[in-house]
């Protein structure tokens, strides 16, 4: 009874971020993935300032933007609106022209991918898994998709290989095997926006440097936004932007914003003299 009473709690709880009433038809094939944040603010429901005041962003299709900015600096919530894990306050985020809110759930599920530090496996085989991404995908789908992520190896080598249990009860993965196993769930369902949120902050400099392969083939090809702490991701990045309080104060790329002599170049500063000291 204690079982069910949580059950129905949770099933009671509102729906917060619902389907809209009345969709704009997406063909997600046709995606192209041009997303821009257009003057777009947030703020907690418990919130006591705004968490992003008056975001302007755009993103071309197939570019990567690398979001910069201290802890609390709003980078992490400005990515969540992309997959509406929360929407705006005010202002909108676009894919293609089309406000995300006026998407079925469901498409915009296929057109965003999300790899993120916290990573939540099924009680079920490695098969099961990838499968929740893609229920109608190929064994060999499955297989390339492994290897994209770098993680084929780790399962040939496991003695029931693809139908092992992961869980409570079953093989349990490292960090880094369970970023890589999210990562190619997201390939197999072939996202055209990738959504990368600090996916290697909590992993050693080895496993990091094999997730790190993984996400930059995830990221070929695709629409791009990358919470970053390593330099050199974002040094790669077409387009940086740096915020601060919520608000974005520089935009461009890495060149540029040194050159500017700006926030960017000392946080740069910064990063590249912590390397020198723990070399």
């Amino acid at each position: 009874m204690a079982l069910f009473s949580r059950v129905f709690e949770y099933l009671d709880l509102p729906v917060e971020i619902a389907d809209p009433a009345h969709p704009v038809r997406v063909d997600p094939a046709d995606v192209r993935g041009e997303v821009r944040f257009e003057r777009v603010g947030f703020t907690y429901a418990d919130g006591h300032r705004a968490a992003l005041t008056d975001v302007d962003v755009a993103v071309a299709a197939g570019t990567t933007l690398a979001l910069v900015g201290e802890t609390g600096s709003g980078k992490s919530t400005l990515a969540s609106l992309v997959a509406r894990l929360n929407d705006p306050t005010t202002g909108r985020v676009t894919i293609d022209g089309v406000d995300v809110r006026d998407m079925r759930l469901t498409d915009l599920a296929r057109v965003v991918g999300v790899v993120s530090q916290e990573t939540y496996l099924l009680h079920g085989t490695i098969r099961e898994n990838l499968r929740h991404a893609k229920p109608d995908a190929t064994d060999d789908e499955m297989v390339e998709a492994a290897r994209r992520a770098q993680l084929h190896d780790v399962i040939a080598g496991l003695p029931a290989g693809y139908d092992t249990v992961v869980g409570a009860r079953g093989h349990r993965f490292s960090g880094g095997e369970k970023q890589r196993l999210a990562i190619a769930r997201t390939l197999l369902r072939d996202p055209r926006v990738l959504v990368l949120d600090e996916a290697t902050s909590a992993l050693d400099n080895q496993t990091e440097r094999a997730v790190q392969a993984a996400l930059d083939e995830a990221a070929r090809g695709r629409t791009t936004i990358t919470i970053a702490h390593r330099l050199s991701t974002v040094r790669d990045a077409d387009l940086i932007a740096v915020l601060d309080a919520g608000r974005v104060v520089e935009q461009g790329s890495h060149d540029e914003l040194v050159a500017a002599g700006g926030r960017y170049d000392r946080l740069v500063g910064s990063a590249e003299r912590a390397v020198e000291l723990v070399g």
